[in-house]
Order: C-alpha cells, then structure tokens, then sequence
C-alpha cells in the first residue's frame, strides 16, 4: 500500500473511531472492566449494607466483631489484542474486507483503552507470532497500531490460534483483559483457551463474512485456498458442494461457541455486513 493511501486509512479509521470512543463507548468501557483488577486494601467494621462475602472471617474471629475486606479498583488496566492476520483474514464479499473492520474494532478498544489510561499492546498471529507489540499508553501508540493493522503482510498463510493464544500466555504474565479477534477458522484450540482463560480475561470477538457460511452459485469456478495455496476447479451449482462447504462454516461456528463457553469466556460475533457499533454497545453493558 502507498504510504499517501495508508494515512488516508489510518486518519480515516482514527476519526471515526476515536468519534465512537469519546460520545459512546469510553463510559461503557469503563463500565464493562472497571474492577476486573482489585487489589486488597484495608480491613473495617461491618457496616450495615454491606456485602457480606466481603466479611474477613479470621478478622472477625480474632476482634469477636465483623470485619469486612475493602478492595480498591485497580486504576490501570492492560489489554492486549491477539489479531488474527492469516490470508482468510484479507477477504471479504460485503461493505468490507475483515481485516479493515478487525482494524477499526481494534481502534475502537485501543482508543477506548487510553481515554481509560490503560495500556494497550497487540499479537500479531497466523500459524505462527508475526509481531508482538508491548502494551503502552498514548495515541501514537495506538496509530501505530492501526497502521500496522492495515498495512500488515503475514509470512504466513495459515491460522493457529492455540498456538496464539500459548504465546500470548508465555509473552503476557501479568493479568490482563485479551481480545481475540479472527474469523476463527481453526479448531483443536479448546485447552489453550481454557488456560487462558484461568489466567486473564478473555474475549473472542468473531468476524464473519457472508462468503464464509455461502457458497455462490455461480457455476464452474476455479478458487484457491488462501492459506494453503491449493488450486482446483468447483461446480459452485453443484447442491451436494454447496451443503458441504455449509457444514464447514458450521462446524466452526459450532466449535467457536462450544469453545468459549467451556473456558467460560465472553464471545460475539460481528459480519462484515452489519455495523459494530450496536453490537460492542451491547456487550459492554451485559458485561457492565
């Protein structure tokens, strides 16, 4: 990409991104992770009203009168953004590519982060780690981001999100808040997910594209794989071709849901096809 064209996008993408963080989403997010880090801070006596799962039982034990713990919320948080950039991630059949809407969901959480003063750092993955950005504050930072998003050129074609999210762990020790965002056509990465999950707080947010659940009819066709390379001629009119190449989408639709839901993670899907903005709304207030 021309680097005129490229901060076209990236200036693009920063309005209308950090337009969504500063009138809809900061207090949202904010609200959505605010004191998923708490840190102990002092004992005191029970008060009426409060929470008693609070209560420190040796305290109260040893005073002979309740106690109750006080937490105060951790004021920084980190988040990281485990992107996915294997080929399937370039394509896209509706008002655009998958990585252009991964770019501006990214922005969104990235700008919404440091209106929060959170630190903000990204994976890179394929079938392998591509890049790996540590976790900083500013709006350079988060430029940054945006424009290695738009511009990346994987070295590899495939996905592997189990080993994503492996070396996100190996790479991230201290608890954070992750977002893993891909089309996730993958499978097999249940158990790293379930680690993970143990660890940090982890969301999946799905990008689909019509073209990946539908086959057009549109006759004989030559397509090719565009992560394995692999060439060959298909009759798109062919029924039969089209149910199995439905049952695919299906099984990963399937095994995304499946997946998250045993590691007890969040999880939502967004089309190329449909705006996010009412869909991040949304979740951020559920998790609110």
């Amino acid at each position: 990409m021309e680097v005129s064209e490229l901060l076209k996008k990236v200036r693009k993408i920063e309005i209308k991104t950090k337009g969504l963080t500063n009138h809809i989403f900061s207090g949202e997010y904010h609200s959505a992770f605010k004191g998923r880090g708490m840190s102990f801070s002092e004992v005191r006596e029970y008060q009426y009203g409060d929470d008693i799962r609070n209560i420190d039982w040796n305290v109260t034990a040893r005073l002979q009168h309740p106690y109750v713990k006080i937490f105060e919320e951790e004021r920084e948080l980190t988040i990281m953004l485990l992107i996915d950039v294997s080929k399937s991630s370039y394509i896209g059949s509706q008002q655009q590519l998958k990585n252009e809407l991964i770019s501006e969901i990214a922005g969104v959480l990235a700008f919404s982060a440091i209106q929060n003063n959170d630190k903000v750092g990204v994976l890179f993955f394929s079938d392998k780690v591509e890049m790996f950005i540590p976790p900083k504050k500013g709006k350079s930072h988060v430029l940054r981001i945006i424009r290695e998003i738009l511009n990346f050129e994987p070295q590899h074609p495939q996905t592997n999100i189990s080993m994503a999210l492996q070396s996100f762990q190996n790479m991230v020790k201290r608890k954070c808040i992750a977002f893993v965002i891909s089309d996730f056509i993958d499978e097999n990465y249940e158990q790293e997910l379930r680690h993970a999950a143990r660890r940090h707080d982890v969301i999946g947010i799905k990008i689909n594209d019509q073209l990946d659940a539908e086959l057009p009819d549109v006759g004989l066709l030559q397509v090719r794989d565009v992560e394995t390379g692999e060439q060959r001629w298909v009759d798109t009119s062919d029924k039969t071709t089209r149910e199995v190449y439905a049952q695919r989408s299906d099984f990963y639709e399937k095994n995304f849901g499946r997946s998250f839901r045993k590691a007890n993670a969040d999880q939502l899907q967004i089309k190329t096809s449909q705006s996010y903005v009412h869909i991040l709304m949304n979740f951020f207030k559920k998790r609110a």
